[in-house]
C-alpha cells in the first residue's frame, strides 16, 4: 500500500491513515444485490430535482442492496398538443409558476424564469444526450444529470439548446461537439426510445416514479417524491435481507464526489436544521477547498479546483 499520507503516530500507536478509529465495526460479508431499482425522470422534472435530497441519502446508505437504472420517461416531447391538466399548463409560461412553486415547497433552488424569456422546446435533446453518455461512458450518466438539473433549474439556461449540452459535457472533462453531435444524437434515439417502452411496461405514468424488482419478479411502484421512509420500506418489502444503513460519507468527500450541494441537501443528508448549515459546513471542511454562496435565498456549497 502506498499513501504519501500515511504517518506514525505515537500517541494512538498506529502507522497509517491519520484520524483512523482505535475500535471499528466492519462486517466482511458481501450481500447480495438481488434487486433492481428503475428511477424513471426526465431532465426538466421538477418534482425529480426537488427529490435530489431524499434520493441522495437514500443510495448512499441503501445503495448496497440494490442496482440502480434511471430511465427516461420523455415528459416534454415539443408543444404541439402537449398539456398538463393537472397543474395547469398548456404553454411555456405556464410551468414558470408551478416550477416557483415547487421551488418554495422544496427549498431546492429553481428559477424558471426561461420560461418566459427562452423556454426549452423539448426534453429529449438532454435526454438523448443523456443516452449517449449512458452507452459510451457508463456509470457517468448521472453526472451529467445532475449537471443538467443545475443548470436548467438553478442557472436557469436552456438544456434543450445544444450549445448548453456542448457546455456541460465539457465541463465533465469529456467532448461536448461530439457527444451532442447529430450523428450521436441520431444513434440515440433508439436507445431512448427503449427507455420510453421500459418506462411503459413499468408502468410509469408520472415523474418521477421509483420501482424497485426482487430476483422473483416481484415488486413496488413508488410514485411522487415521497420521504426517505417511504423509499426504505419500500426496499424492505422486496428484499429478504433485515436493512441496515451504511455509514453516510463525510461531507468533505460528498463535496469532492458531487461538486456542488445545496442547503436542503446537506440538511436532509446529516439530519440539521437550515440554521446550522453554514456552522456545519466550515467545521467539516478545509479552509481553502471550498466556498459558501447563494442563489435564490438558499445556501449552496461547491469545491474550489
Amino acid at each position: 500500500m502506498n499513501d504519501s499520507n500515511m504517518m506514525c503516530d505515537l500517541e494512538t500507536g498506529v502507522c497509517g491513515a491519520p484520524g483512523e478509529e482505535a475500535v471499528q465495526e466492519i462486517d466482511l460479508n458481501q450481500v447480495e444485490k438481488n434487486v433492481k431499482l428503475y428511477y424513471v425522470t426526465d431532465p426538466i422534472c421538477s418534482h425529480c430535482w426537488a427529490l435530489e435530497p431524499v434520493l441522495g441519502r437514500f443510495v448512499q446508505e441503501y445503495g448496497q442492496y440494490f442496482h440502480m437504472e434511471t430511465v427516461m420517461g420523455g415528459l416534454l416531447p415539443g408543444w404541439k398538443g402537449f398539456a398538463d391538466g393537472g397543474n395547469g399548463i398548456q404553454k411555456p409560461s405556464d410551468v414558470a409558476e408551478h416550477w416557483r412553486e415547487v421551488g418554495e415547497h422544496s427549498r431546492m433552488p429553481i428559477d424558471g424564469s426561461l420560461w418566459h424569456s427562452n423556454p426549452v422546446q423539448s426534453s429529449f435533446p438532454p435526454s438523448r444526450v443523456f443516452k449517449v453518455i449512458q452507452n459510451s461512458h457508463p456509470g457517468r450518466e448521472a453526472e451529467f444529470l445532475r449537471r443538467a438539473r443545475e443548470a436548467v433549474f438553478v442557472f436557469n439556461q436552456n438544456i434543450g439548446e445544444d450549445e448548453i449540452l456542448v457546455n456541460i459535457v465539457d465541463q465533465m472533462g469529456l467532448d461536448g461537439k461530439e457527444r451532442v453531435s447529430q450523428a450521436a444524437l441520431e444513434s440515440a434515439q433508439d436507445l431512448l426510445e427503449a427507455d420510453f417502452q421500459l418506462s411503459s411496461r413499468l408502468g410509469a405514468r408520472g415523474f418521477p416514479t421509483i420501482v424497485m424488482v426482487n430476483g422473483a419478479n416481484k415488486g413496488v411502484k413508488v410514485v411522487g417524491a415521497r420521504s426517505l421512509d417511504t423509499y426504505v420500506q419500500a426496499l424492505q418489502q422486496v428484499t429478504a435481507h433485515e436493512l441496515s444503513p451504511k455509514k453516510r460519507p463525510r461531507l468533505s468527500q460528498l463535496v469532492n464526489d458531487e461538486g456542488m450541494l445545496f442547503s436542503k441537501e446537506i440538511e436532509i443528508m446529516y439530519d440539521i436544521e437550515a440554521n446550522a448549515v453554514e456552522a456545519f459546513i466550515e467545521a467539516e471542511l478545509p479552509e481553502g477547498s471550498y466556498r459558501v454562496q447563494a442563489i435564490m435565498g438558499e445556501l449552496y456549497v461547491d469545491k474550489l479546483n
